[in-house]
């Protein structure tokens, strides 16, 4: 049985030494112009993206001459699509897309990735004699569509799980909370944590533990960028990796001055050891100061609340309980108003 606790510091072991990334013709910084870049994550903001949101809020980006943009994905969205269309310059993603990108013969290339080693996980019960990857075959998992066409066909090839096992996982846990022989896919750094706060101490089986190779949070890109721009491609890739080494680092130097100031409208919640990022709606402006209130839930599964964001509130590790017209610090999404 393997259980496992990770920390934002603690991830290291999944970067590896630092990201992997292509190497591309030698950049020269520029600091007079600003170069627009937009970046698509595949799922809403949280501690696995910390390092571009960091090198965004304390200006990072800016310093290589970035004018760096964070879009959020969602459960209902493919990145693939966007970048294949052109609405975005690069977007997260994992190594599975660059061989599909080669099977398909499209122009679009893996050109860096954050984590060298994936924390993909399934989640069961304890007690109940699923304390192996290899004892879950034949029992019910709860696997996402993303995990149906990467991770599945390596589970089936190598412990003979079959596709009967499985059970839409709609990225709500109250059926593995209700249920202790189902069993369910998760992040090493995402999912165990709210399952331990629901009072259930998870029985976690990392996949790469056992053989899974796959680098994960990837930045997929065009080679038409690559080629026509590829000075601006390695700014952005080595920004990156300046963001992930001050995240991981907890080094917030130039957050408190970037970052914008605001109000909170409502009582936070005291935050765990990881680096949080909470949707909020802006609902006034106190002598040009934002007053915002975070949605009530951070549940990606919400479209409406994944367009309806208009900031992120960073939420510092053990940040303490904050009161309602405290001072925190906040990621603009759209404009600010005064």
């Amino acid at each position: 049985m393997t259980q496992r606790t990770i920390s934002r510091r603690t991830s290291l072991g999944l970067l590896g030494a630092g990201v992997a990334a292509a190497t591309l013709p030698a950049p020269a910084l520029r600091a007079q112009t600003l170069d627009k870049f937009v970046y698509q994550t595949n799922w809403r903001a949280q501690a696995e993206h910390g390092g571009f949101y960091h090198a965004l809020a304390t200006g990072i980006y800016r310093k290589y001459g970035i004018d760096a943009e964070i879009r959020m994905g969602g459960p209902q969205q493919d990145p693939n699509a966007l970048l294949v269309a052109g609405r975005v310059d690069a977007i997260m993603s994992n190594s599975f897309s660059g061989f599909r990108y080669v099977e398909e013969n499209v122009p679009f290339v893996v050109v860096g990735s954050v984590m060298q080693k994936d924390p993909q996980v399934l989640i069961s019960h304890p007690g109940v004699g699923n304390d192996t990857l290899p004892a879950l075959k034949g029992k019910p998992i709860l696997i996402g569509a993303g995990g149906r066409s990467s991770y599945w066909p390596w589970l089936r090839a190598k412990f003979a799980f079959t596709d009967d096992q499985i059970r839409p996982y709609t990225f709500n846990m109250a059926p593995f909370l209700a249920d202790k022989n189902l069993s369910q896919q998760g992040f090493l750094t995402s999912e165990p944590n709210e399952i331990r706060k629901a009072g259930v101490e998870p029985v976690l089986h990392l996949l790469a533990d056992y053989g899974f190779e796959n680098y994960q949070t990837t930045i997929n890109t065009s080679m038409k960028l690559v080629n026509e721009k590829p000075d601006l491609m390695q700014r952005f890739i080595n920004a990156s990796i300046e963001g992930w080494y001050g995240y991981i680092n907890g080094d917030p130097k130039a957050a408190n001055d970037i970052a914008v100031p605001a109000r909170t409208a409502t009582p936070l919640a005291a935050n765990d050891e990881r680096q949080d990022y909470l949707r909020s709606e802006i609902i006034d402006y106190d002598q040009g100061v934002p007053v915002l209130r975070p949605h009530a839930r951070q549940d990606s599964s919400m479209l409406a609340t994944l367009s309806d964001s208009d900031a992120l509130v960073i939420r510092p590790p053990n940040a303490p309980a904050a009161e309602t017209g405290d001072w925190c610090k906040i990621i603009p999404l759209n404009r600010l108003d005064s």
